[in-house]
């Protein structure tokens, strides 16, 4: 595999606008500020509340199953997954005082609704826009999950209507370049981990004509940046191609062989990939672990218990400042 360059950045500020958990208890924690009653990462938002002595109240970020954070590089911002409600992002974005317009591209991690849908709100927000969106073209497959009880077919983004909303749509299987190419997307994360074995079986795509079982989700990519002197930052959505995997990947496409920080969905639920990819974890030695979205409560417990020290909590409104 041929290297690619990817420039050094002094640092990067990643910011939780959508996630399965918001608490608003949570302080300050070093490179972590967070949003709520002891961080001091943005104010409370302020609405009306007819039945408060003051007429006024305060306005909480929601969480839902779905996953969106702001990246910030320079002075300049992306956007990644949108969560999956029409007003849950904007929403969130508002509380947070983000302007919707400040985004220079969107990059999707994979087509599954609970990170695509929230660009219906942003879309009406923003009305006619050419904000370029980066994505695999396994984005657009029909999906469903199958189980012995009933069979859940998953809304599918539409080229359509995304392109009829003004989005410029980049297409690519191969990595590539934002922000003056300081920011990788991985494209397509090549399988190398015998553990990493994707979703069941039940999990489907339409091809060709039928359903086939699409455990692979070769849609599924993730962005890195290097932070001069510390080593590789990587975003994940969910950690559909293996969350080692993608480490390895991008350790392998840039070079540079020093993990600093993780963060994002690892997709790790149950079973003996939880224990073969913390350990493998451990080897990496991020200074920053930061499991959320698709990461189960068991998955978090076993990575808090190995790396105490680079464990990070997520929730809605975190801004790690990296």
């Amino acid at each position: 595999m041929q290297q690619i360059s990817l420039a050094p950045v002094d640092g990067v500020h990643i910011t939780t606008l959508m996630d399965n958990s918001s608490d608003a208890l949570l302080p300050d924690e070093g490179l972590v500020r967070r949003w709520g009653l002891n961080g001091t990462a943005s104010p409370l938002a302020v609405i009306p509340a007819e039945l408060a002595e003051e007429k006024q109240s305060y306005d909480f970020l929601r969480a839902e199953h779905g996953f969106s954070a702001m990246l910030e590089a320079g002075g300049r911002r992306l956007l990644f997954d949108t969560g999956i409600t029409r007003d849950g992002l904007v929403g969130n974005l508002d509380r947070l005082a983000i302007r919707p317009d400040s985004f220079e591209a969107i990059v999707f991690s994979h087509g599954h609704f609970d990170h695509t849908m929230g660009l219906n709100g942003l879309a009406a927000r923003l009305g006619p826009t050419h904000v370029p969106v980066l994505l695999h073209p396994d984005f657009w497959l029909r999906r469903r999950i199958v189980s012995p009880d009933r069979t859940l077919e998953m809304p599918t983004p539409s080229r359509s209507a995304i392109e009829g909303a003004g989005f410029t749509i980049a297409e690519e299987r191969q990595p590539s370049f934002l922000l003056d190419d300081a920011v990788l997307v991985t494209g397509e994360v090549d399988r190398t981990t015998p553990f990493e074995t994707g979703m069941p079986a039940g999990h489907q795509a339409f091809r060709d004509g039928e359903w086939a079982p699409d455990r692979a989700v070769h849609d599924d990519q993730a962005v890195v940046l290097h932070v001069r002197d510390r080593g590789l930052v990587i975003l994940t959505g969910c950690g559909h191609s293996g969350i080692i995997n993608i480490i390895r990947y991008a350790k392998r496409l840039t070079g540079v062989s020093r993990l600093y920080a993780l963060l994002g969905g690892f997709h790790l639920r149950d079973g003996p990939v939880v224990a073969e990819t913390v350990a493998a974890l451990v080897e990496e030695a991020p200074r920053v672990l930061v499991p959320a979205h698709c990461t189960s409560w068991q998955a978090q417990q076993a990575l808090a218990a190995a790396l105490p020290g680079a464990f990070r909590p997520n929730a809605v409104g975190s801004r790690f400042e990296l």
